[in-house]
C-alpha cells in the first residue's frame, strides 16, 4: 500500500468500542468478531493507520482486557459506566491532552469505514473552516436512522428518528455516527452536553445544535451505505463477511489470478495472491497466507500461515497449517498436510503424507503415506530430508532423525536413526515366496464357499421327496 501524503493539520482518532454487544449473544467483545480472518476493530485500525492518524485512542469497555491488548500499541481507555456515545468521547480526553489539529470519532462495529471518505471529510472541514463535519449516507429504508437537517448554512442539526416530524421523516440523509471536529471546539462542546432525553444518556450528536447555537458552522459529507455497515449481530456479521469476499475475490481477479468458481474460493483480509496464478474450487486462505506467480491450486484446499512460491502446484485437497513454506515448482498433492516445515525447489509430497517440524530437500520424493513422527508426546522434534532423497510409501521417520541427500528409505520403513547419504534404509524382515502358494489358497476357499450350497440343495431335495 502506498503511503498517503501527509495532511495539513494533524488528526487524531478515537475508536468507540465498549457496546456489549449484547446482539451477539457471545463472550467475546462484538469488536473481536473477525471478518476476513481479521477482528472488525482491526480494519477500523487499518484504515486510520493508512490515513496517517495519530494518537488512535480506543475506548473499551470494563473487563475488556482482551480488546485493550489487541489494539496494542494504540492506547485503550475504558469507560466504566455506559452513558453515552458524548460520554465514551470524554473518556478519551486526558489521553489526547494538549493535542492540538482535528479529531476523528468512529466506531470499531463499522469496519467498511474508507480512507477515501475520511479524506473528504477531512478536505470538507479544513475547505469551510467548520467546527463539526458529520458522514451521512442514504439508505434505502432511513428507519430509525436519526436525519441530519441541512439549512441555508449547512448542517442544522441531528434528528433521532423517533423525534422527528412527520416532515423531517422524510429526509433521506441520515446520521452515520461518524464525526470530524477540531479539538478545541470539540471538548468545548461535549461540556455542554446534556442528558436531558429518556434515556439519560450523553448523545454525541447533541454537539451539533450546540455549535449552531455558539455560532459555529457544520458540514456534512455523503459516505455509501455499504461502507457505513455496523455490525451488531451475527446475521450483520455474515452480511459483513459476504461483502468483503466479494471485495477479496475482485481484488483477486483484478490482480490477474484465474478463480475458478470465484463464489466457492474464501480469502483473509491480509491473503496476498500473484499474478498468473489459478485457485480451484472450494479453497480456503485462512490469515497469513501469500501465493507467488503462476502457482497452480486445484481446489478443495485449506492454507493458513503459509507461503507457496512461484510455480509450485498444490492440491487437490492439501492442508498447509502456519509455518509451511512451499519452494518453487514443489508438488503438494492429494491430501497431504504440512505443518511448520520447508519443502524446497522442486521437492514432490504428491500422496497421503503428513510433513510436520520438517525440511524437504530440494528435488526430493516424498512417497505416499510418509509421516513425520515429529511429536514424542512433551516436544516437537525435526526431520531433515536431505536434497535428492527418496522416500519410499508408507514410510515413518521418527523425528529427530536426518535422511541424508541422494538416500533412500524402503517402503514401509520404520527410521529412527540418521541414513547417510545415498543410503538405503530398510528394517523389515526379508521376503520369502512360497511357489503355487495362491493358487492352492484359492482353491481351498472356493471349496468352503461350496460346501453350504451343497447341503442347501441336499435339504430342498429331501423335502421335494416327502
Amino acid at each position: 500500500m502506498n503511503a498517503r501524503p501527509a495532511p495539513t493539520s494533524p488528526t487524531a482518532a478515537i475508536v468507540l468500542a465498549a457496546g456489549e454487544g449484547t446482539r451477539m449473544k457471545s463472550s467475546l467483545p462484538k469488536v473481536l468478531h473477525a471478518i476476513g480472518g481479521r477482528p472488525m476493530i482491526g480494519h477500523v485500525l487499518e484504515t486510520l493507520g493508512a490515513e496517517r492518524m495519530a494518537p488512535i485512542i480506543v475506548v473499551v469497555g470494563p473487563g475488556m482486557d482482551d480488546l485493550a491488548a489487541s489494539v496494542a500499541p494504540h492506547r485503550a481507555v475504558v469507560q466504566r459506566q455506559r452513558k453515552g456515545t458524548a460520554h465514551a468521547v470524554v473518556q478519551a480526553k486526558s489521553a489526547l491532552k494538549g493535542f492540538k489539529g482535528d479529531i476523528l470519532i468512529v466506531y470499531g462495529d463499522t469496519p467498511f469505514i474508507t480512507g477515501a471518505t475520511l479524506q473528504k471529510m477531512r478536505a470538507v472541514r479544513r475547505k469551510n473552516n467548520h467546527a463539526v463535519v458529520v458522514l451521512g449516507f442514504r439508505p434505502n429504508d432511513p428507519g430509525a436512522y436519526g436525519r441530519l437537517i441541512i439549512g441555508a448554512n449547512g448542517l442544522e442539526r441531528i434528528v433521532e428518528a423517533k423525534d422527528a416530524s412527520a416532515e423531517e421523516r422524510e429526509v433521506r440523509l441520515c446520521n452515520s455516527g461518524i464525526i470530524l471536529a477540531d479539538a478545541g471546539a470539540l471538548w468545548r462542546l461535549l461540556a455542554d452536553v446534556k442528558a436531558d432525553n429518556a434515556k439519560r444518556e450523553y448523545y454525541l450528536t447533541d454537539i451539533v445544535g450546540l455549535a449552531r447555537k455558539a455560532g459555529l458552522t457544520c458540514g456534512v459529507v455523503d459516505g455509501e451505505s455499504e461502507e457505513l455497515l455496523g455490525v451488531n449481530s451475527r446475521a450483520e456479521l455474515a452480511i459483513a463477511e459476504d461483502i468483503l469476499q466479494k471485495r477479496l475475490r475482485q481484488n483477486a481477479m483484478a490482480g490477474g489470478a484465474t478463480l475458478i468458481d470465484p463464489s466457492t474460493v474464501y480469502f483473509s483480509a491480509d491473503t496476498k495472491i500473484g499474478r498468473d496464478v489459478v485457485i480451484g474450487p472450494f479453497t480456503v486462505f485462512g490469515p497469513g497466507v501469500s501465493v507467488e506467480d503462476n502457482v497452480h491450486i486445484k481446489g478443495f484446499c485449506h492454507f493458513e500461515g503459509a507461503h507457496i512460491s512461484a510455480g509450485a502446484i498444490v492440491g487437490p485437497y492439501a492442508r498447509l497449517r502456519p509455518g509451511a513454506q512451499i519452494g518453487s515448482d514443489a508438488h503438494i498433492g492429494n491430501f497431504v498436510e504440512v505443518k511448520n516445515a520447508v519443502v524446497e525447489k522442486g521437492a514432490k509430497v504428491n500422496h497421503l503424507s503428513y510433513v510436520g517440524d520438517a525440511r524437504v530437500g530440494a528435488k526430493a520424493n516424498v512417497g505416499a503415506g510418509t509421516i513425520t513422527a515429529n511429536y514424542d508426546g512433551f516436544g516437537k522434534h525435526l526431520t531433515d530430508i536431505g536434497a535428492g532423497a527418496s522416500i519410499g510409501s508408507n514410510t515413518v521417520l521418527v523425528a529427530p532423525v536426518k535422511i541424508g541427500e541422494g538416500a533412500m528409505t524402503g517402503a514401509g520403513a520404520v527410521v529412527r536413526k540418521d541414513v547417510p547419504d545415498d543410503a538405503l534404509a530398510v528394517n523389515s524382515s526379508r521376503q520369502e515366496n512360497r511357489d503355487g502358494f495362491a493358487a492352492k489358497y484359492r482353491k481351498m476357499k472356493q471349496g468352503v464357499k461350496s460346501k453350504p450350497a451343497l447341503k442347501s440343495a441336499a435339504k430342498k431335495k429331501t423335502k421335494k421327496k416327502k
